[in-house]
């Protein structure tokens, strides 16, 4: 813009936002650093989500899932997690809009469980399933961990064994070529 126009690049974004954008005149100016409201893109299908932006802080986020994260998706983003202050400011979308939403779908933490039944009553809470997964692997996970400790210890009693005996101690090999707690086979 300086080269062909003659105007500084600063001069220019500030014109922007101080008289073109209509920044300045933005009925959620006042309080957009701590939250912003778009109930008019209020949907059947909500998404609700914290988030942490450039510096850590926490925002609350609630999407209308049928925008697919385009043009309309926002409803609401809300400085931090606290369910009391996120119910208060959703709470001023009016309640005939938030009556007509169906279904949020929200991780597992209780405080976005407890805003959700406050602010949509009507609507299905559903468990988002990358946390069910990952619920169900970590579960996984620990089963397949006790159970390795288990044939570990199993396997050095019958080392010991063999060692009073004076006897050479053979692990049962599996139709893979592995051991219970080692894995020997080749490729």
């Amino acid at each position: 813009m300086e080269k062909y126009f003659h105007i500084k690049g600063k001069t220019l974004e500030e014109q922007y936002v101080m008289h073109l954008s209509e920044f300045m005149e933005w009925e959620q100016l006042k309080h957009a650093e701590d939250w912003m409201l778009f109930p008019e893109n209020i949907g059947d299908n909500l998404s609700i989500d914290e988030t942490s932006l450039s510096q850590g802080e926490l925002y609350t986020v609630l999407t209308n899932k049928a925008a697919k994260g385009k043009k309309g998706a926002l409803v609401a983003m809300i400085k931090g997690v606290r369910s009391d202050n996120i119910v208060s400011i959703l709470q001023k979308i009016p309640q005939r809009q938030r009556d007509k939403v169906k279904e949020v779908t929200l991780d597992m933490a209780a405080t976005m469980g407890k805003i959700v039944r406050k602010c949509f009553p009507k609507a299905q809470l559903v468990t988002d399933r990358f946390h069910v997964q990952k619920l169900a692997y970590e579960a996984l996970q620990s089963l397949r961990i006790s159970y390795r400790w288990e044939a570990i210890e199993q396997e050095n009693l019958e080392i010991e064994l063999c060692k009073e005996h004076n006897k050479t101690y053979i692990p049962n090999i599996l139709e893979n070529g592995d051991t219970l707690t080692r894995k020997i086979h080749s490729v």
